[in-house]
């Protein structure tokens, strides 16, 4: 275990160092502090773009694989057995989550203020010039501080305590600033306030792709303010109350996006998931990475590279991320819709799921691999999936990830030493958060119902035609899909069951991609919901036996305990800690 952790530090050493032109524009100079000039402030705007994808599995800061998808009901962490990467096992397992765990959370935190502290450099140097001669100037501010802002969200979506740091603050004063200094919901308005400059100083479109534009900055905006209006009145993490005015702000904000035209779903969803997609129309805001760039190993990420297929003879490493039986039984429908508060009474398996079987969703077949059906799209006979594949199937069962893979003879992938990595972007928002953002507003407001369904069977029309490219060998469906709109004839639409219909969607949509579990804390329910889970998937999986969530503490992850006394106590733990 010693070498993975030396070679995954040499790996990310080479992630942070590599330069990569991936704005598609010629760097004016050295990146450096040093000295106010237009060809430095450009470089370090780069070099600040640079930051918030720098990051791999031992501090991860683009995907959330690790802490929003494993540490949810969608998905164990897979590997050789519960010691292989144990921190991801104690995130899992809830109750074993501690301060002093010291590879992935001390790192993320370490990787996001690195990222901070970049676009705070470029705003120091950018506050220095002027106008005259810069036009990008107050363009370039605003994209520093939308960098800046996306940074502290995923800190306090991580750890909801956190320091904020901005470009004002000298280094001495930096180590002055406590993480308690701000309520929550205040610090919720600083991270908006950087996203509302944003807003109203960036261009609706940008010449090169990768930088932030206004629509972006607005999404980001709604997203800020969906969080904040599920206020949590005190330190136990409860929803105490759902702020009505901030959900009208996010009706207006997305309206902004939905309404520029610039977005769409794609056609297909697998687009969102393979090469060639990269900033298409579903993407609003993504992590940029590339390959064949000049670099050692070029701008690759990898950040998912121990979650490919481990008995693949085209993969070989590592067989992490594999999905919980609750999420498959959650794609089966009954009519086409969910099957709700029954959908996990039974235990399905890949034998259950065939063309002549269970009905199920079609996203399915876009998010797990399972034997007998085509991975990540291909169905020659390589690449369909097996059994063999699955690297302990006694522990983790027979299921695999599959959105965030490549296939290995894609030009955006590559396998360095044991651990594989991709230049395909990782989305941050893409449009169908947007609309399913604007639908849960609507809902929570109690107000346009029939709006809010519309935009739900939106996302739910695009799954039904995504079934052209999950199709065995002989042309036929790789499972038996059925999947329907909603309507005044399947499904009484009140509020109560709109929510439901609503969250039940984003757990098929965004299933694996890492944000169930920031979904359920969002919403109040994540001790609820959670610990039903492991009441049921305790009988299915014995490595669950001794899991528990506890409220009022597992809804955020600890503050690193060298943190704390790097500042001699300054910072205060999470409570029950």
């Amino acid at each position: 275990m010693k070498s993975i952790k030396i070679l995954f530090i040499l790996l990310l050493m080479i992630t942070v160092f590599s330069c990569k032109d991936y704005l598609e524009t010629e760097p004016y100079g050295q990146v450096s502090a040093s000295g106010a000039t237009i060809e430095g402030a450009e470089g370090l705007v780069v070099a600040a773009y640079a930051g918030v994808a720098n990051d791999d599995m031992i501090g991860p800061i683009t995907s959330m694989w690790a802490y929003g998808s494993v540490r949810s009901d969608d998905a164990y962490k897979g590997g050789g057995g519960v010691a292989d990467v144990g921190d991801i096992n104690f995130f899992e397992q809830y109750n074993l989550t501690n301060p002093s765990q010291s590879w992935m959370l001390p790192y993320s935190w370490e990787l996001l203020y690195s990222a901070i502290s970049r676009a705070n450099s470029a705003l120091r140097t950018l506050n220095e010039l002027s106008d005259d001669g810069y036009p990008q100037r107050t363009t370039r501010i605003a994209e520093m501080r939308f960098l800046r802002a996306h940074s502290h969200f995923v800190l306090k979506k991580l750890f909801k305590r956190i320091p904020y740091i901005d470009e004002t603050l000298t280094n001495d004063e930096i180590l002055l600033e406590s993480n308690v200094k701000y309520t929550n919901d205040e610090l919720w308005n600083k991270i908006a306030d950087d996203f509302e400059f944003a807003m109203d100083n960036l261009p609706s479109s940008q010449p090169e792709v990768g930088r932030a534009n206004l629509y972006a900055a607005a999404a980001y905006l709604a997203k800020t303010r969906l969080f904040q209006a599920y206020e949590q009145g005190d330190d136990n993490h409860a929803v105490t109350n759902i702020n009505t005015s901030r959900l009208q702000e996010v009706v207006t904000l997305t309206d902004l996006v939905i309404n520029s035209g610039q977005y769409d779903l794609q056609p297909d969803f697998a687009e969102n998931f393979l090469d060639g997609f990269d900033n298409d129309v579903e993407s609003v805001f993504a992590a940029q990475f590339s390959i064949s760039d000049g670099t050692t190993v070029g701008r690759l990420s990898f950040v998912t590279g121990l979650n490919y297929p481990h008995g693949a003879p085209q993969y070989g490493c590592c067989g992490f991320h594999a999905p919980s039986h609750s999420l498959v039984n959650a794609f089966a429908t009954e009519n086409g819709l969910p099957k709700f508060s029954t959908y996990n009474d039974v235990t399905l398996t890949p034998e259950d799921i065939t063309p002549s079987g269970q009905t199920v969703d079609p996203r399915i077949d876009h998010t797990v691999g399972m034997n007998g059906h085509p991975y990540k799209y291909r169905n020659e006979s390589s690449y369909i999936f097996s059994d063999s594949w699955v690297r302990d199937a006694g522990v983790y069962g027979r299921f695999h990830s599959m959105k965030e893979q490549q296939a290995a003879d894609c030009s955006c992938y590559s396998k360095e030493g044991p651990f594989i990595g991709s230049s395909k972007n990782i989305d941050i928002i893409r449009y169908a958060d947007v609309l399913l953002w604007k639908a849960e507003a609507l809902i929570e407001l109690n107000q346009d119902l029939t709006v809010a369904r519309d935009l739900i069977n939106e996302v739910r029309e695009r799954a039904s035609q995504s079934t052209g490219r999950t199709v065995l060998a002989d042309g036929s469906p790789a499972s038996n899909y059925d999947i329907e709109l909603y309507t005044d004839a399947n499904y009484t639409w009140n509020q109560a069951n709109a929510r439901e219909a609503l969250r039940f969607e984003r757990r098929l949509e965004f299933a694996t991609e890492g944000q169930r579990f920031f979904d359920l804390v969002r919403w109040g329910i994540a001790a609820e919901t959670l610990n039903e889970y492991l009441t049921t998937e305790k009988t299915r999986r014995d490595f669950l036996s001794n899991a528990s969530f506890t409220a009022n503490r597992d809804e955020y992850y600890p503050i690193p305990q060298r943190e704390i006394d790097f500042t001699k106590g300054l910072y205060q733990q999470n409570p029950n800690y």
